[in-house]
């Protein structure tokens, strides 16, 4: 199983980056894909998902606004459009993958069996 992101770079605030993850090593019908983030000195915090059957999609309440999770089946990729990036928004961004995860557990990270390598973004005030 391999989880690839990428996508992260240094961007001006009020920018926007697309972030990406291609996921390979299993049928993935039944996972819940989550963006994470780990900002230095901070905890890794919760941002955004998407289950791949069915497409629904939960955030962070910090985000819900400017970010946006999309799948592409056909390519196994997950997507997390970033817009009006703020200089809090700056951390190692992280894609996971969990199977079976319940709605109320989407958020928590312990859900989450399959890590990606993470993708550092930078915004700049």
């Amino acid at each position: 199983v391999q989880l690839q992101a990428s996508g992260g770079g240094l961007v001006q605030a009020g920018g926007s980056l697309r972030l990406s993850c291609a996921a390979s090593g299993r049928t993935w019908g039944s996972y819940v894909m989550g963006w994470f983030r780990q900002a230095p000195g901070k905890e890794r915090e919760f941002v955004a998902a998407i289950k791949w059957r069915g497409g629904s999609t939960y955030y962070a309440h910090s985000v819900k606004s400017r970010f946006t999770i999309s799948k592409d089946n056909a390519q196994n990729t997950v997507y997390l459009q970033m817009s009006d990036l703020e200089p809090e928004d700056t951390a190692v961004y992280y894609c996971a993958a969990g199977y079976g995860v319940i709605q109320s557990e989407i958020r928590l990270i312990r859900a989450y069996d399959y890590w990606g390598q993470g993708t550092q973004v930078t915004v700049s005030s």
